[in-house]
C-alpha cells in the first residue's frame, strides 16, 4: 500500500504543544514583554498601587470591556475594592492562560471582577466553584447567599439556601449565625426540609439569634410563629390529643422519625437494614409504629427490580443502561400496617461527609410515598475510591428519615 494512502496518512497525526504554548504566555505576562497597556490597580481607601503590564490583545480577547476600554490609550487606573485588588493577578492570569487556583475567601472577589469586566466564562466557572464548595463550612454559604441575593445569581442563591436547610445545626453553632440576615432566616424558617434534632433545638437557634442580631419587633413575631405549634396553642393541643390536622414535620434527626445508616466498604456488595418511625408526630400516634426496610445496592439493580429472564437457550439479554452501574437506595414499608386514611409518607435520605474536622450533609434526596427508590440517589459518586468525597474513613454515613404529609379528607364548600 502506498505511503500515501496509508490509514496515518489519511487521517492526520496529531501535534499538541499547548501547553508550551501556556507556559510562554505565563513567561510574557510575568515579564511583560512587548507589553503596550499598563493597568494601574489602586485599592479604593488606601494608597496600595499595583502595577501590571500587559497586552490589549490578550485583554480584549475575553473582556469587550477592556476592548473598549483600552482602545486609545496605553495606560489605565483601575479602582478596586480591597479584596478584589488582592486577587487581580489571578485574574490577570486567567486572562492570559484560562486557568487560576480558587481559595474560599477569593471567590467572591473573583466574581466580581469576572462580573465587572464581563469575563463571562470565569464568572460560570468561579459560580460553579461556589455551588460545588458550599460545604467548606458555614461561613462561606452564609455570605456567598448573601452576594448572591445581591448579584441576582439565583442558581447560587438556592444552592446556599439547600446546604444551609440541610446543616441548620452546624450554622447555628457557628460564628456566621448573627450575620445572617432578617430574609435570610425568613427563608430558612418557611422550608419544611430543615434538618434539626427536633422543633425545640430550632427554636433555641431562633431564640440564639434574636439575641445576636437585635431586630425589630415585627421581624422578631414573625419569625416566632415560624416555629411549629406556637402560633394557636388550641390547634396545638387538638393536634396532640386527636386526629392530625394538615401540617408536614421538618426532617428531623430524631429517632422516632428515623435512624443513622454507616456502611462500611459500601462498594463491596448489597446490604440491608430495618427502622421504625412514629406515623405522625401528634401524641395520638405515639404508642404506633411502622417498620421500614432498605436495600442498598453498591453496583446492581437491587432484587426486587431486576429483571427475570426466561431460561431458553439462545435468549438475548437486554443491554445493559448506563444507570444500572450507579448506587441504589430502596425504602420499602415492612407492611401496610402503618397506613392511614389521607396520610402519604415522604422519605428523605441524607448523605454526610467530613469537612474541616466534622461531617455536615452534602446531598439530600426525597421521594414519596408512590415511590420506593431515591432517584439520582449518588448518581456521580464514585464509591470504588478510598478518599472519595462521599466516603468518611471508607464509610458511607446515611441518615434515613420517614415523615407523614397530610392531606385533608373533607373539603370546605365554598
Amino acid at each position: 500500500v502506498p505511503s500515501c494512502c496509508s490509514p496515518e496518512s489519511r487521517s492526520g497525526t496529531s501535534i499538541n504543544h499547548s501547553q508550551a504554548v501556556l507556559q510562554h504566555l505565563q513567561e510574557l505576562l510575568r515579564q511583560g514583554n512587548a507589553s503596550n497597556v499598563v493597568l494601574w490597580v489602586q485599592a479604593v481607601g488606601t494608597g496600595e498601587v499595583r502595577v501590571f503590564h500587559t497586552h490589549c490583545l490578550l485583554l480584549g480577547l475575553h473582556s469587550e470591556l477592556f476592548r473598549e476600554l483600552l482602545s486609545n490609550q496605553s495606560e489605565a487606573v483601575l479602582q478596586e475594592p480591597r479584596d478584589c485588588a488582592a486577587v487581580f493577578d489571578k485574574f490577570v492570569r486567567y486572562l492570559y492562560c484560562g486557568e487560576l487556583t480558587v481559595l474560599l475567601t477569593q471567590a467572591i472577589p473573583l466574581h466580581r471582577l469576572a462580573t465587572k469586566y464581563d469575563v463571562a466564562s470565569l464568572q460560570r466557572g468561579v459560580a460553579h466553584y461556589m455551588r460545588a464548595h458550599l460545604a467548606g463550612g458555614a461561613g462561606p454559604a452564609v455570605g456567598w447567599y448573601h452576594y448572591a441575593v445581591g448579584t441576582g445569581d439565583e442558581a447560587l442563591r438556592e444552592s446556599c439556601l439547600q446546604f444551609l436547610a440541610c446543616n441548620l445545626s452546624a450554622v447555628a453553632a457557628s460564628a456566621e449565625w448573627g450575620a445572617v440576615s432578617p430574609e435570610l432566616l425568613w427563608q430558612l424558617l418557611q422550608r419544611s426540609n430543615l434538618v434539626l434534632q427536633d422543633e425545640l433545638e430550632l427554636f433555641r437557634a431562633l431564640e440564639a439569634w434574636l439575641g445576636l442580631a437585635r431586630p425589630p419587633p415585627a421581624v422578631t413575631e414573625r419569625s416566632l410563629l415560624c416555629i411549629s405549634y406556637t402560633e394557636r396553642l388550641l390547634i396545638a393541643y387538638q393536634f396532640h390529643a386527636a386526629s392530625p390536622l394538615a401540617f408536614l414535620p421538618r426532617n428531623y434527626l430524631a429517632p422516632a422519625w428515623g435512624a443513622p445508616w454507616v456502611i462500611n466498604n459500601p462498594a463491596r456488595n448489597d446490604r440491608s437494614t430495618s427502622f421504625q418511625t412514629q406515623p405522625g408526630p401528634s401524641g395520638h400516634d405515639a404508642g404506633r409504629r411502622v417498620t421500614w426496610n432498605v436495600l442498598f445496592s453498591p453496583r446492581l439493580l437491587p432484587v426486587s427490580l431486576r429483571p427475570v429472564y426466561a431460561d431458553t437457550a439462545g435468549t438475548v439479554l437486554p443491554a445493559a443502561r448506563p444507570e444500572d452501574g450507579r448506587p441504589r437506595l430502596v425504602v420499602t414499608p415492612a407492611s401496610s400496617g402503618g397506613d392511614a386514611a389521607g396520610v402519604s409518607f415522604q422519605k428523605t435520605v441524607l448523605v454526610g461527609a467530613r469537612q474541616q474536622g466534622r461531617v455536615l450533609v452534602r446531598h439530600a434526596y426525597s421521594f414519596h410515598q408512590s415511590s420506593e427508590e431515591a432517584g439520582d440517589f449518588l448518581a456521580h459518586a464514585d464509591l470504588q475510591r478510598r478518599n472519595s468525597e462521599y466516603l468518611v474513613e471508607n464509610a458511607l454515613h446515611l441518615h434515613l428519615i420517614v415523615k407523614p404529609v397530610y392531606h385533608t379528607l373533607i373539603r370546605t364548600p365554598k
